[in-house]
């Protein structure tokens, strides 16, 4: 029986002994890495990741997946700097550009629900376009020029703690309350564990997927606002290769590929794993190209536990 317990906790926790494993073991192998300084430069570079894995989680918790994230974000950041270049103040390019990366999330929910096309395929399709689109508008170049106060966001803090970090936290707590404590996160996770029985019981598929979608794309959106204030720039480029962080970051968080299975809670631990290795390797001189291996085993060896660890599970259920 205690055997049995250990073995549920490692399934269930495992990640966490992960993240701590990688804490320690980069700690020696650099001295600054410890510093609070490093920890919370980690906290503010994954913070955008983290904000942008929220909306990966609400799509993939209904069997989905999203490709664009990435695409979105950059666009986003596009935007919002053509916007204030215009005249345009803050605020309202801010509110405009939530809007459209919230259509954006609406559009790849349209084609998935009403042309049974695979998620995979639309999102790739809508990641791709828009990624051509910022290219588009910008000529190539990056926009710069706009109200620098802009940038304040992104580089200041309330006390020790990154403005950023502050809103990654906002956007994980309001997730928490959505998936775990209204009617929506319960049809959520119901989609994603058996569409045909929730249709069945009265639940709104198509309304849901829409939300999810919607929420991934708003998410991006943000995160794309963030990523421009902390460059002060828009760059047609940015949030390249964000989707693979993210859908890494949630897999390793244990929420299942094939939706319904999954706690927010535990893709903020997924979120600084991705954080630790990335800044653990820089600090270790481990160059591009091998960081990139890295972190492709990385997402294949999170798909595998997962898979594995859903059928150690359902052994343990029949014993």
């Amino acid at each position: 029986m205690k055997r049995n317990n250990v073995v549920s906790w490692l399934l269930n926790y495992g990640i966490i002994l992960i993240l701590l494993l990688l804490i320690a073991g980069f700690s020696v192998a650099t001295t600054n890495f410890m510093k609070v300084s490093t920890m919370f430069t980690i906290l503010r570079q994954v913070s955008i990741i983290g904000i942008i894995s929220v909306g990966m989680t609400y799509v993939m918790l209904t069997g989905g997946i999203d490709l664009s994230v990435g695409s979105v974000a950059g666009v986003s950041a596009v935007t919002a700097a053509i916007l204030m270049l215009n005249g345009i103040n803050i605020f309202g390019a801010c509110l405009i550009v939530l809007a459209i990366a919230a259509i954006y999330g609406i559009v790849s929910g349209f084609f998935i629900t009403h042309f049974n096309i695979p998620a995979l395929i639309v999102t790739l399709g809508v990641m791709t376009s828009l990624r051509g689109l910022a290219y588009i508008v910008t000529d190539g170049m990056p926009v710069f020029g706009f109200n620098p106060s802009f940038g304040e966001f992104a580089n200041s803090s309330l006390g020790p703690v990154p403005y950023p970090v502050l809103l990654a936290a906002l956007v994980f707590v309001l997730a928490f309350i959505s998936l775990e404590k209204t009617a929506f996160g319960r049809h959520l996770y119901g989609v994603g564990g058996n569409e045909e029985a929730s249709r069945l019981s009265g639940v709104n598929v198509v309304r849901v997927k829409y939300m999810a979608y919607a929420i991934s794309g708003f998410l991006s959106g943000l995160a794309g606002l963030v990523l421009l204030s902390r460059t002060n720039s828009g760059q047609p480029a940015a949030g390249l290769g964000y989707e693979m962080d993210a859908i890494t970051a949630v897999v390793l968080a244990g929420v299942n590929i094939m939706g319904g299975e999954g706690r927010i809670g535990m893709v903020v631990i997924g979120v600084l794993i991705m954080g630790v290795l990335g800044t653990g390797m820089i600090m270790c001189n481990i160059n591009d190209y091998v960081q990139q291996f890295v972190k492709g085993l990385v997402l294949i060896g999170a798909v595998a536990f997962s898979a594995y660890s859903k059928k150690a599970r359902m052994r343990m259920m029949n014993k």
